[in-house]
């Protein structure tokens, strides 16, 4: 029955949102990172978010597995925010040695949609002055062109 079981993987404009509310073993593990590699090779999102307010016990391999989920995701294009560790198991990740490094946490899920947001503001930003810079090249190439034409023109006439 256990085999059965899948976490949802819920895509909300653009954002791959894993919500975690069941008891995760070592196969539903290795089940969930199989489906979100598979759903962010066949749909690309922008960003994927692990929500794991749901769960109560995080062991070495589970964790381990979650940060090895959002290095895949980040080899694969995708920013990865894990939200929803509460105090208890971070205070036991950090006593473990565990590290999380390389990847970006939110106390919350509305605190790693925000994250997320303003990634995509930034990247909007980005590509918005790319394509301001172009025009504006484009333009001053045309303008040059126009003026040599003119020149060339002008001093064809006299």
């Amino acid at each position: 029955m256990l085999s059965s079981l899948r976490i949802p993987l819920i895509k909300l404009y653009g954002n791959l949102i894993v919500p975690i509310q069941v008891a995760l073993s070592d196969d539903l593990v290795k089940q969930l990172k199989d489906d979100i590699t598979a759903e962010i090779e066949r749909s690309g999102p922008v960003a994927l978010i692990i929500d794991v307010s749901g769960i109560d016990v995080m062991d070495t391999y589970i964790t381990r597995t979650l940060r090895d989920i959002a290095l895949m995701a980040k080899l694969m294009g995708t920013h990865t925010v894990i939200s929803g560790l509460d105090a208890m198991i971070a205070i036991t990740l950090v006593e473990m040695g565990m590290d999380l490094t390389g990847v970006k946490t939110a106390l919350n899920l509305e605190t790693a949609i925000d994250y997320i947001e303003t990634l995509k503001a930034g990247d909007s930003h980005a590509v918005l002055s790319e394509i301001t810079k172009t025009t504006a090249n484009s333009e001053a190439d045309t303008k040059r062109q126009s003026g040599t034409a003119a020149n060339e023109g002008g001093s064809s006439s006299v």
